[in-house]
């Protein structure tokens, strides 16, 4: 790695006793990539990748749990077990071993979990306020449960230290220690409510607890919410006076936080998603390091090089978090120190990190399928033994990761796409102006695919003839689908779908019915574009709820401008049939499901959302002359193994689809597609 001294983001960072190589990190967070409430090989390997990659100090466990009635509520480690202490060691040694220091947060959740998860032991917080987001009705805490979990907290960090680690964060925001600091959460009348000195006693106990257990050295460290900026909640000057405190207990650095998570809206405005400004929460971190004389870690929607390395220059911060961009290109800064910053993965502010846990299990980029499988999948494709030649027909999101990814191999790559821009249903989705991010998912495949020889073929709609004009070895079918309406009875010729809406060519006049069969994005980007345009909307799903498949995380801002607008929301209704009404609008007839009743809707258009059916005439023309027909071996595919080509010897080369052009997926599904398939090609 060539080092760029004179980098502010490259300059060493002295905590404690320890020395960082630079000034990133990646925050504390939790991928949910445990076994049993353990770091195995799959969390090891997602921590040594990034210390691989360059970062400074790489940080475990995001709340992991220190008692059994601490639940985890999203894949939470189990601190309170001490089989964690060989995982942790042999973590340890590996980040170590790549240059990068290793740290672990510990928390009580308190109220933000569940009664009915884990062992069913009663959740607890200071007082008996329920959590919006989790939704558990939590008891008070009572003096016993404070004296063991006191004890817990110490065994935690005790079992850190014996893992090897570097230090420990303590997570206070949203949980049960900061649910005894806020007078929002707190209205205890005995000592440990009223206050500030009563409500800082239990949290500062736990705090020397901590300090006694492991012993001066040992960096200890705070991620705290010092305002949470909401009604009733702490206010800045009372979370500085509390922080002082816990200083003068044995804290080493605050790693700052503005607001509150107890619900998915205030959640989604300290974790900022796309559509919103860079680093919101800097000036206010800055205050915080002004006001201190204490090393300040923040990671806030710092998602560019650009950004962070201003808030190291202008001393805005000590340590600046950039976790979903390492998510993104867990390799970002060695490419920084090397001198190829241009060539970073980029985060687009999707936040499908974080719904993804919830929605699929585990922790996911949206347009980067090795993170989280790098047991499987590697970071930085390997070249081929032997040069092949290939043709990608589809310039979306798996076509152009597919052709990334053959370039990288060291084939000779021709894309074909038919329209005059490459993106896909990608640009579509990125016509909502508050997602015009999702373009960067486009703009670095384009820019790799150059940088790597690969011929692109922009407006150019290409036929079989095309294809084999190209003598390849390998083609790839990525060209995606068309809207479906096939599910309606009657009217699917009366109907637009939210491609025409997003991509500008259904102009509407009057009442607009958005009917959403899908529960995904499209939908919601359709309305929230027709609303923005003060169009009178319906939205109308079959679900018990909108948009099912959008997490909470994303679906803020959609519910933000559905109540601005004043969308009406009709839920468990499904869009049956359509016709045209004598004065020239539409009749909609929507069932339900549960009552058995139909009702119908008079409005000017109906927009259908069902996903889409794969565009396969090109895949069908072309089956005949390949090797496999068309065949994928997915024990193959999934042990990374090369596609058996033996189902018709004569034939003259491999045929794959891929994305879209199979079945109606995400993007996530279509860049992995690409990756997986095309890696061992």
């Amino acid at each position: 790695m060539r080092t760029r001294v004179t980098d502010p983001l490259l300059q060493p960072f002295t905590l404690k006793n320890i020395t960082l190589r630079n000034r990133v990190v990646s925050t504390s967070h939790e991928p949910a990539f445990g076994e049993n409430g353990l770091p195995g090989d799959r969390y090891r390997m997602y921590h040594v990748e990034k210390a691989r990659g360059g970062v400074g100090l790489t940080m475990i466990g995001g709340s992991a749990v220190v008692s059994p009635d601490s639940p985890p509520s999203f894949g939470n480690l189990l601190l309170h077990r001490d089989e964690i202490v060989p995982c942790f060691r042999r973590l340890a040694d590996e980040v170590h071993a790549a240059g990068a220091a290793v740290m672990c947060q510990l928390t009580h959740l308190g109220r933000r979990t569940s009664n009915y998860a884990g062992d069913w032991l009663p959740v607890l917080s200071a007082s008996p306020v329920r959590e919006p987001a989790h939704r558990a009705f939590p008891k008070e805490a009572e003096p016993w449960d404070l004296d063991r979990i006191v004890r817990d907290y110490a065994d935690a960090a005790a079992r850190c230290r014996a893992g090897g680690l570097d230090g420990i964060e303590i997570q206070h925001y949203g949980h049960l220690l900061d649910s005894f600091l806020s007078p929002a959460t707190n209205h205890r009348d005995d000592r440990f409510g009223g206050t500030l000195a009563n409500r800082t006693a239990f949290p500062r106990r736990v705090i020397r607890a901590i300090r006694s257990a492991v012993g001066p050295g040992f960096v200890v460290g705070i991620r705290m919410a010092l305002d949470e900026d909401r009604p009733g909640g702490l206010g800045f000057d009372e979370g500085l006076s509390a922080l002082r405190g816990y200083l003068a207990d044995g804290v080493d650095f605050v790693s700052t936080i503005r607001g509150s998570i107890e619900s998915d809206a205030s959640l989604a405005r300290v974790i900022p998603s796309m559509g919103t400004p860079s680093a919101p929460f800097l000036a206010f971190t800055a205050e915080v390091k002004r006001s201190l004389d204490v090393p300040v870690m923040h990671a806030g929607r710092i998602a560019d090089v650009a950004t962070a390395r201003h808030a190291v220059r202008e001393d805005l911060l000590d340590l600046v978090g950039m976790t979903r961009a390492q998510i993104a290109d867990p390799h970002l800064v060695a490419k920084v120190a090397d001198g190829r910053e241009d060539r970073i993965r980029p985060c687009v502010g999707a936040s499908y990190c974080l719904d993804a846990i919830y929605d699929s299990g585990d922790t996911k980029c949206l347009h980067n399928p090795a993170t989280g499988r790098e047991l499987r999948l590697p970071h930085t494709v390997p070249a081929a033994a032997s040069r092949r030649k290939a043709v990608v027909v589809g310039g979306g999101p798996a076509g152009l990761e597919a052709a990334r990814v053959l370039g990288e191999r060291g084939h000779e790559v021709v894309l074909f796409e038919a329209a005059d821009l490459p993106g896909g249903q990608v640009r579509l989705a990125a016509a909502n102006p508050r997602r015009r991010d999702l373009l960067g998912i486009v703009d670095w495949r384009v820019a790799e695919c150059r940088v790597l020889g690969v011929e692109l073929r922009f407006g150019v709609p290409a036929e079989a003839a095309d294809v084999l004009a190209e003598d390849p070895d390998l083609v790839l079918i990525a060209t995606g689908g068309t809207p479906d309406a096939s599910f309606l009875t009657r009217g699917a010729d009366l109907v637009s779908d939210t491609w025409d809406v997003l991509s500008g060519s259904l102009r509407p006049r009057g009442r607009v019915l958005v009917y959403d069969d899908n529960g995904a994005y499209p939908a919601l980007d359709a309305a929230e574009v027709l609303a923005r345009q003060d169009v009178p909307v319906e939205y109308v799903t079959p679900e018990r709820m909108p948009a099912s498949d959008v997490g909470s995380m994303n679906a803020p801002p959609y519910l933000r401008a559905f109540a601005e607008h004043a969308v009406r929301t009709t839920p468990a209704h499904r869009l049956v049939s359509v016709r045209r009404t004598g004065d020239g609008r539409l009749a909609a007839v929507l069932r339900s499901e549960y009552a058995a009743t139909e009702d119908e809707r008079t409005v000017d258009h109906v927009v259908v959302e069902h996903g889409t059916l794969p565009n396969t005439d090109l895949h069908h023309e072309l089956l005949p002359g390949s090797r496999n027909l068309g065949r994928v071996d997915h024990r193959a595919l999934l042990a990374g193994q090369p596609q058996p080509a033996d189902a018709h010897p004569a034939g003259r080369y491999q045929l794959f689809r891929i994305g879209d052009a199979v079945t109606s997926r995400n993007i996530h599904s279509a860049v992995l597609d690409g990756l997986r398939l095309c890696l061992p090609m």
